[in-house]
């Protein structure tokens, strides 16, 4: 999968491993996530899946903690997160959303199959242990779309690796090392700047 990675996506992951400051992040990345999503969505459907992306944007940031527990890198615990997102599109129909077309959903789940199965994730449970109690909000499906996909913000020819493009607009295969100093600050959600329409992609 092809993701970007800056300063800003390291500072975010100090201030979710960081007690003080995690719910600030937690809450200006699911904002964030939720609004960059929402304007990949059909128009007609995009409101009514909000609160959705909402629980489903929270529950995948415990599932980055533990892939860094794990032993993850960065970009690969990222990429984790956004392949289970990717899985929860598809079995809503929702292919306008995804970020890889819906032939490669089995080669991004066999790459991190051992976390996935470890934590009973599936394509068809994309959350598995990390659903929350009392489950998320549930959004009406469009699974007409299956059918006939429309994948107008996916790329594919990513699914070996994970890919990372830099600021200068390099492309790295597994991603970069983190910087010596992180600037906790910088976190989205923290500095008080989450109105960007980038998400921690």
């Amino acid at each position: 999968m092809k993701i970007s990675q800056n300063a800003r996506h390291f500072a975010s992951r100090k201030a979710l491993e960081t007690p003080v400051v995690r719910s600030l992040a937690v809450a200006g990345l699911v904002r964030l996530h939720t609004r960059v999503f929402t304007k990949k969505a059909d128009p007609a459907h995009a409101e009514e899946r909000k609160d959705h992306l909402d629980g489903l944007f929270e529950a995948t940031m415990d599932t980055y903690l533990e892939a860094l527990r794990a032993g993850y890198s960065e970009a690969e615990a990222r990429e984790i997160t956004h392949v289970q997102a990717n899985f929860d599109f598809y079995n809503h129909g929702w292919t306008e959303m995804m970020e890889f077309p819906g032939d490669e959903l089995e080669e991004h789940y066999d790459r991190h199959a051992e976390f996935f199965s470890t934590w009973g994730i599936t394509i068809a449970d994309p959350l598995g242990e990390f659903e929350p109690e009392g489950e998320i909000p549930e959004a009406p499906s469009t699974p007409e779309k299956l059918d006939d996909p429309d994948h107008p913000h996916a790329e594919g020819g990513f699914a070996d690796d994970v890919y990372v493009e830099t600021e200068d607009g390099d492309l790295v295969v597994g991603g970069q090392e983190g910087p010596a100093e992180v600037d906790v600050s910088r976190a989205v959600g923290v500095d008080g700047d989450d109105v960007g329409d980038r998400p921690s992609k």
